[in-house]
């Protein structure tokens, strides 16, 4: 059972600290310091600031508190997750 959230190929590029070459894999982000892998970003930093996604992801703060704000009103629309409080 695989209870670091890693996938192989993560944990293989960690194991020897490269970027993952995988430009088409839809976690793969350009940011090198953290292997181009949105799992190990995760991995390394725990729960990330709407900032630090921004940074990781080349778009602006702004932007990413958009889009945080439209899902989270689609799942309140969707009543997906009954366990949050809207």
């Amino acid at each position: 059972m695989n209870t670091d959230g890693l996938r192989g190929c993560a944990k293989t590029c960690l194991k020897h600290k490269e970027a993952c070459p995988i430009k088409d894999c839809r976690l793969w982000i350009d940011y090198p310091d953290e292997n181009n892998c949105t799992l190990v970003s995760i991995y390394i930093n725990g729960n990330m600031t709407l900032r630090q996604i921004a940074e990781r992801s080349g778009i602006s703060f702004a932007r990413v508190k958009q889009i945080e704000t439209k899902a989270l009103e689609k799942m309140k629309k969707l009543k997906t997750f009954n366990c949050f409080r809207f």
